[in-house]
C-alpha cells in the first residue's frame, strides 16, 4: 500500500506510520514542523504543509492508495470540519481505496456539549457523507498516557497510579501499538467499508483492576487514585495551552459526571474478532516499558504530551 497518514508526527499517527513502514508499506505524511523538529519515522516521506490548505492535502494524497487519519488536537468545529472536507476531497481525487479514520475517542450515542466528542463526530460525518470508502476506529484511553511525567514518578517511587477516570469506570485500555495493529487490519481486511469499531484492549478494567495489572507488571503493590479532572486540566494547560487542555480534559469531565459510565468499556470482543486482533494483557505492556526513567534518581526525561 501507499498510505497517506494524517497525524504521523503525533503519538497515535506515529505509531501507525511506524507499523506500516515496518510492514514495508510506503508512508507519506504532512507536517508544519521544521525538519529539525520532526519525530524519527524511518521510511516515511514528509511533505511540508497544512491540513487547512486544500492544495497541501491534495499533494499528500497524490499517488497514494490508502489513508489513515488522526485529527490534530484541535477542538474548534469550523476548523475540524474544514480539515475533514479537505481530506475527503483529496481522497476522492486520488481514488483512495480505503480511508481509516481514528476518532481519537469513543463517542456517546447522542449529542453532548463536549467538543472532543462533537468535533470528531462532525469529522466522521463529513468523511462518511463524502462517499470515500471509510472505516472508523474509536479507541478508549491509551496506556501510553500513563507512561508520562504525570504518572511515571509516582508509580515508580510510591506505587500510586493516578488518572482522571472514576475508579468504577470500566475501561478497555489500549496501547498506541494496539491502535496501530487495529489500523493496519482496518486498512487491509476485506468487506469492512462503512463499519465502525470500538477498539480496545483485551478486557475492560476498573481502576483497582488496572492498578493490580500494573502491580503484576512492575512486581510491586500499586493502588489507583482518582485524579480530579480539573487538576488534570490545569497541568495539561501548562504544556498544551488552556484551549487544547480544555478540549482534551472535556472527555474526563464527562466521564466524571457519570453520564455514560460504560463509554470506555470493551465491545464484547467484536472488534478483535472482525479485525483479527489479539490484544496483549495490560501487565505485558507494563512489563515492556522502561519505567526506570521515571525514578527520582534518573535524569529529567522528555515531558512532551503523549496525546
Amino acid at each position: 500500500m501507499r498510505v497517506a497518514v494524517v497525524g504521523a508526527t503525533g503519538f497515535q499517527g506515529g505509531a501507525v506510520a511506524r507499523l506500516l513502514a515496518e510492514r514495508h508499506h510506503r508512508v507519506r505524511t504532512l507536517t508544519r514542523r521544521p525538519e529539525a523538529d520532526r519525530p524519527p519515522l524511518p521510511g516515511a516521506f514528509f511533505l511540508a504543509g497544512d491540513l487547512g490548505v486544500p492544495g497541501d492535502v491534495r499533494r499528500l494524497f497524490s499517488g497514494t492508495t490508502h489513508a489513515f487519519v488522526t485529527m490534530p488536537l484541535v477542538y474548534d468545529g469550523t476548523r475540524v470540519e474544514a480539515y475533514a472536507r479537505n481530506i475527503a476531497e483529496a481522497a476522492l481525487a486520488a481514488g483512495t481505496e480505503r480511508l481509516v479514520f481514528n476518532a481519537n475517542t469513543r463517542l456517546p450515542l447522542g449529542p453532548t456539549d463536549v467538543a472532543a466528542f462533537e468535533t470528531r463526530r462532525l469529522a466522521e460525518q463529513v468523511l462518511r457523507d463524502s462517499g470515500v470508502p471509510l472505516v472508523v476506529v474509536r479507541p478508549p484511553v491509551y496506556l501510553d498516557n500513563l507512561f508520562s511525567p504525570w504518572n511515571g514518578p509516582a508509580l515508580v517511587d510510591e506505587g500510586v497510579l493516578a488518572y482522571p477516570l472514576p475508579e468504577s469506570a470500566r475501561t478497555a485500555w489500549l496501547s498506541h501499538r494496539g491502535l496501530a495493529e487495529a489500523a493496519l487490519a482496518a486498512l487491509t481486511r476485506e468487506d469492512l467499508e462503512g463499519r465502525t469499531f470500538d477498539i480496545g484492549g483485551d478486557r475492560a478494567l476498573t481502576g483497582r483492576e488496572l492498578a493490580e495489572a500494573f502491580g503484576r507488571g512492575l512486581g510491586r503493590t500499586v493502588r489507583y487514585e482518582e485524579l480530579d479532572p480539573a487538576v488534570f486540566e490545569q497541568g495539561l494547560a501548562q504544556l498544551l495551552g488552556p484551549e487544547t487542555a480544555a478540549g482534551v480534559a472535556g472527555i474526563y469531565h464527562y466521564m466524571a459526571s457519570g453520564a455514560d459510565p460504560l463509554l470506555m468499556t470493551d465491545d464484547d470482543g467484536v472488534s478483535s474478532e472482525v479485525l483479527g486482533l489479539e490484544p496483549a494483557p495490560v501487565e505485558e505492556w507494563v512489563a515492556r516499558q522502561p519505567w526506570q526513567v521515571w525514578s527520582s534518581d534518573a535524569e529529567t526525561p522528555d515531558a512532551s504530551p503523549r496525546a
